[in-house]
């Protein structure tokens, strides 16, 4: 959530490359952008509630300047308003944040106290104003900074301009990502990689607690104490074309289409290694995913599948949620995050607290050098690319194929012949699973003519047992993060225990039978809600397809391996989400109140 973009050079392009910046930060959601910038007349300050295209009408780009800052702001302390946005100013300096200060109801009336006014509800704007103080106070931005970052408490990225100081721009970082862009006579911050890909690939990740001092060709860090440090310099392995649209209306479509090719992609990787990379699983007696969202859904489906296949118990947590609660951890526990952005702050918290308990931990993360890659002990990357769209689809079926490889490893280590025997093609079917999706992408009609027919419902539910259960948590999740329908997943077998009083006449129920061993007990929980008048749609596979007045519209999906089976269930869902929010005209790459990176708790 939020964005920050900075640049100072000398091509006198600040204006252009801040809204640039800003605008491939769109998919991290937001509600209101500004920019500063220093031109001949010296600080400007623009900003607007809305859309980034609200504060371009405003900007006179024929102003030539060589440093700014720039932010989209999703608000959390203040409402949505123009007052509220970044950049703030307060004395000298001026700034832009993403984070949390969370001491700053006490930095607030400490600060009153010393003279300053402050305007807006915001926190950004404590910090700004604690900033100038110790500013005022040294004289010196180092030790200012130094200073800022004993005393305020939270998580942060700062982007500061500095009113006796044009010739430098500053930033800090803790808990909150932010990257510094290497140019030509041009140097960049960004919370992404997108922002800056117009103008580099080469970047350097600022650690939490450190600062750096940048002019247009020096970059300089420091860590906590003000000590200059030293980077290795990253360069991304994309290009500018990943996170473009390549013809297609949504980033979200793009990217459901691109699904094959990122299976491809992340089988290769780790078949090419043998799945040297995985952890030894024969250590551990029990595994706990941690996960917000998807990625707790994708997680779901890998219990399903880890301990079917693996016999080893899973436990999922929300992240958010583990990180209260009473923990039940040892060093025969393995903790795996899951996050795509590697950025996910409840996430990067529950990782930090296995490793206090004395936990491994493994992480399955899209973005290489994200905070979370750097705690874990094991990296397992997925090779989603990019992902643009804030309803994640490409960076979850990623997510759900790793964790078959690992179920599959864990079954193989275990010689259950059973079990072996069940998943014996595996590595084959991994491979040849790329061309069934890419049947499946390639034929949508029919999702767009289910769309037609449950777009202007008031409720939508989906029902299934087990690991179809999981599917259906993340295919209610998709359609109403981008449709706005109040969709629910129920277990199906919870029915009779109160939620059967919401069927009526008409209503869709979405109902999952994929698992031959429970597919005539779903099927019965999907008779009950026909019966009641439910409009009923049936997804099941080739192998389980049976005919009946127990629906009124069947998809039937190829029959692939098991571990695998779920990475083919998905995209019906994912394309009905998508048919059913462009039929009501939604914004589906950037759903309302939506962020695609959630860095702060």
């Amino acid at each position: 959530m939020c964005g920050i973009v900075g640049y100072i050079g000398k091509d006198k392009k600040a204006l252009n490359v801040l809204i640039d910046g800003l605008e491939h930060l769109e998919y991290r959601g937001y509600d209101s952008a500004g920019i500063a910038f220093i031109s001949k007349d010296g600080l400007n300050i623009q900003k607007e509630k809305g859309r980034i295209s609200n504060l371009k009408e405003k900007i006179n780009f024929n102003n030539e300047s060589n440093l700014g800052i720039g932010h989209t702001r999703w608000a959390t302390h203040g409402e949505a308003n123009k007052v509220n946005s970044h950049p703030h100013k307060c004395g000298k300096l001026t700034i832009v944040h993403n984070g949390i200060i969370e001491n700053y109801i006490e930095l607030k009336e400490k600060l009153k106290e010393l003279g300053y006014k402050l305007k807006s509800d915001t926190d950004t704007e404590v910090a700004c104003a604690l900033l100038d103080y110790l500013y005022n106070k040294y004289n010196d931005m180092n030790l200012a900074i130094k200073d800022f970052e004993e005393i305020a408490k939270g998580a942060y990225a700062i982007g500061i301009i500095c009113d006796d100081d044009y010739d430098n721009l500053y930033a800090i970082k803790k808990n909150s990502p932010l990257i510094i862009g290497i140019g030509n006579n041009e140097n960049f911050i960004a919370s992404d990689v997108p922002a800056i890909l117009e103008y580099t690939s080469k970047y350097i990740v600022l650690e939490d607690g450190e600062f750096a001092k940048i002019t247009s060709n020096d970059i300089k860090i420091f860590d906590k104490n003000a000590d200059n440090i030293n980077h290795d310099i990253k360069e991304f392995d994309g290009s500018k074309e990943d996170i473009g649209k390549n013809g297609y209306n949504h980033y979200m479509l793009k990217e459901i289409h691109e699904q094959p090719e990122v299976i491809k992609k992340t089988a290769n990787h780790y078949l090419e290694n043998n799945f040297n990379e995985l952890p030894d699983f024969s250590k551990y007696k029990k595994i706990t995913i941690v996960a917000c969202g998807s990625a707790m859904h994708a997680g779901l489906v890998g219990k399903n599948l880890i301990e079917k296949y693996g016999n080893i118990p899973v436990e999922i947590e929300i992240a958010s949620e583990f990180r209260y609660k009473k923990l039940f951890l040892d060093k025969d526990t393995l903790v795996i995050a899951i996050s795509q952005s590697g950025e996910t702050a409840d996430t990067l918290e529950a990782i930090k607290i296995a490793k206090e308990n004395g936990c491994d931990t493994a992480g399955i993360i899209n973005v290489k050098e994200s905070s979370i890659a750097r705690n874990v002990d094991t990296i397992l990357y997925t090779y989603a690319g990019p992902e643009i769209a804030v309803a994640t689809t490409k960076a979850y079926s990623a997510q759900v194929e790793l964790l078959s490889i690992i179920a599959y490893n864990i079954a193989k280590s275990s010689n259950d012949i059973n079990k072996l025997t069940e998943i014996n093609n595996f590595l084959d079917d991994l491979r040849k699973l790329p061309i069934v999706m890419q049947e499946i992408l390639n034929n949508t009609d029919k999702y767009k003519d289910i769309a037609n027919n449950i777009y202007d419902k008031n409720d939508i539910f989906f029902i299934g047992r087990g690991i179809d259960y999981a599917l259906c948590m993340e295919g209610s999740l998709k359609l109403k993060e981008i449709s706005y329908l109040h969709s629910e997943a129920y277990a199906a077998g919870e029915l009779k225990h109160g939620t059967i009083s919401l069927i009526d006449k008409g209503v869709p129920v979405i109902g999952i039978a994929t698992d031959d061993a429970i597919c005539d007990k779903t099927i019965s929980n999907i008779k009950e809600v026909k019966s009641r008048g439910a409009n009923v749609i049936y997804l099941t596979t080739a192998s389980l397809n049976k005919d009946g007045d127990f629906y009124n519209e069947k998809i039937v999906l190829p029959i692939v391996n098991p571990l695998l089976q779920p990475l083919v269930n998905i995209l019906p869902l994912q394309l009905i989400a998508y048919e059913v929010a462009k039929k009501r005209g939604c914004n589906i790459d950037k759903p309302k109140n939506l962020a695609k990176s959630v860095t702060v708790e």
